[in-house]
């Protein structure tokens, strides 16, 4: 009996539809995704959330992102609900092998990373990038410390590199019997830092600075892709593995339409937007011998489809309902008509508000936050409005936000809360970048921690799982930078219960002792700096459960 295929999922960070040099980028030389491409089935309409956190989570679940509690990628919003079935659970509940290399941005605590969501081995950096407030401390792309299944762990030489070595190794260990690697380069997430020999080249054709170090990671990933292809070829497993390549959302970095400067294949809207290129990505699917390459197929098609396309062609099944649908036919020729159907992207703030930042899209139509209309065939550059023109196409689409919206409405009220004192992870590391805010920016980058422009707060909600004794430890900066807090008072509320207790000179921590029932509970924090003026929260608590 034939061995069920392989699956290497590749997804880059910020990466647009036009960031590549087979989608006519006149600066960019990507050689190998170039020939990934030819030997590819294209979906060449294929559109993702605007942003990190929904994006990965509806690709890894099959469902749209916010069913799971994902709507936004600070401020807890970017925990992905713990019942939520993972496409790492699905492969591993059908026997393969199943590894995870980069970045994750579903929640770095127990039962959010990727080490609790079926994967057998992972190698990542946590929060959203690295360099991010619960990445560990100092790690700038270069020689850093990742976390190997939870635990900090030294690695040599540049992000990229460490994240395709680690899932080529996870490869050849397991090239015997059925693997999903699911490699998610934290590249090309900002700051934009490539080696130099891979900026180079862009630096000498003049263009900004930043393009040229984001076209230089570019450029080194391309590389790295070549060489996992490369192997797979070297263990005799290109037929019998399919090969997935997108990302996660528009540019960051590669068009400047303030300055009329880069490439954005002619879009408008970059990461962020609900514009085309915001939302339009790459989606190469790679099957030698079964999917036939060469071809870009239409749409649209989503982030919710892929999971359930590649259950459909391992011949594998989920019990779990997917928004999604099977794009195995289109994909291996045998029919290219899709249902007709509309698609809702987003990306919401902490409480959802309906027609925030939204598009609902058909193969013809884009609605833009609920009023603006643009029809992408005749106006793929969506410079014309005309909503006015077509008042039925609006109500229709709306109608379908509306039922979309409604059918997410218990989510929307709900929270998603940290578990604190369980016997997976004590203590618990809380970072402000998780904060919901009560006042001020929420601080997401480590190099934000000493500008007063981010002295902010805001509460985390926690789930006391054990009751008992705890240690709530506050940190301005984690463990592992041991810097003195600035501060004259540090104070702690759990609940209804308010501690303070002074901060001495030369303070790193302040440490209360407090016993907890079990059930959620809003925790906060304040440093207070009566010399200086300044009120925060504290950036990072540790909260241990004590004794048995």
């Amino acid at each position: 009996m034939p061995k069920a295929p392989n699956v290497v999922f590749v997804i880059t960070d910020d990466q647009g539809y036009g960031d590549i040099g087979c989608h006519g980028n006149p600066h960019l030389n990507t050689p190998h995704l170039d020939r990934l491409a030819s030997q590819s089935a294209q979906l060449d309409d294929h559109h993702h959330d605007p942003l990190c956190s929904p994006s990965r989570a509806a690709l890894l679940t099959g469902q749209y992102a916010a069913r799971n509690g994902v709507w936004h990628v600070i401020q807890g919003r970017h925990l992905l609900h713990p019942d939520a079935v993972t496409a790492a659970e699905c492969f591993a509940n059908s026997g393969y092998r199943t590894g995870m290399f980069g970045k994750w941005h579903l929640g770095d605590n127990y039962p959010f990373a990727p080490h609790y969501r079926g994967f057998d081995e992972t190698l990542c950096h946590r929060g959203g990038g690295v360099g991010e407030l619960p990445d560990y401390w100092g790690n700038n792309y270069f020689d850093d410390v990742y976390f190997r299944d939870g635990s900090p762990m030294q690695c040599a030489g540049y992000c990229t590199d460490v994240f395709f070595a680690a899932a080529q190794d996870f490869i050849s260990r397991h090239s015997h019997q059925p693997f999903f690697v699911y490699l998610s380069t934290n590249a090309m997430h900002s700051p934009f830092i490539a080696p130099q020999r891979y900026a180079a080249p862009y630096r000498e054709l003049e263009m900004p600075e930043k393009r040229a170090n984001f076209y230089g990671m570019i450029a080194n990933f391309d590389e790295n892709m070549g060489r996992l292809l490369e192997h797979l070829h070297a263990l005799e497993l290109d037929e019998n593995t399919i090969v997935l390549f997108t990302s996660d959302h528009g540019t960051a970095a590669g068009w400047d339409a303030a300055a009329n400067s880069g490439y954005n294949a002619g879009m408008r809207g970059i990461k962020g937007s609900v514009y085309e290129g915001g939302h339009r990505v790459n989606c190469f699917w790679r099957w030698q011998g079964t999917i036939p390459a060469g071809r870009k197929l239409p749409g649209p098609t989503a982030h919710i489809d892929v999971l359930p396309t590649l259950l459909d062609l391992c011949g594998l099944e989920s019990d779990r309902p997917f928004d999604g649908i099977s794009l195995k036919n289109l994909l291996l020729g045998a029919d290219c008509n899709l249902p007709h159907r509309s698609l809702v992207l987003q990306l919401q703030p902490d409480t959802p508000q309906k027609w925030h930042h939204c598009v609902v899209l058909n193969e013809r139509w884009r609605l833009i936050n609920g009023s603006e209309l643009t029809d992408i065939g005749s106006d793929p550059a969506q410079q014309r409005d005309v909503a006015a023109a077509h008042t039925q196409i609006v109500a229709d689409l709306r109608s379908d936000y509306e039922a979309w919206w409604q059918s997410l409405q218990n989510v929307f009220a709900s929270t998603i809360a940290v578990p604190v004192g369980t016997r997976h992870e004590n203590p618990v590391l809380l970072s402000a970048r998780d904060w919901h805010p009560t006042s001020g920016r929420v601080p997401w980058l480590q190099a934000a921690l000493d500008d007063p422009a981010y002295d902010s707060n805001g509460w985390w909600l926690v789930d006391i799982s054990r009751a008992g004794s705890y240690r709530i430890e506050l940190r301005a900066h984690p463990r592992e930078a041991d810097r003195a807090m600035q501060a004259s008072t540090a104070r702690l509320q759990v609940g209804e219960k308010t501690i303070e207790k002074p901060v001495l000179v030369g303070d790193t921590a302040v440490a209360f002792r407090l016993d907890l029932p079990i059930g959620e509970v809003k925790l906060q924090t304040w440093l207070t700096d009566a010399a200086g003026g300044r009120e925060r929260g504290t950036y990072y608590v540790y909260a241990e459960k004590l004794g048995k």
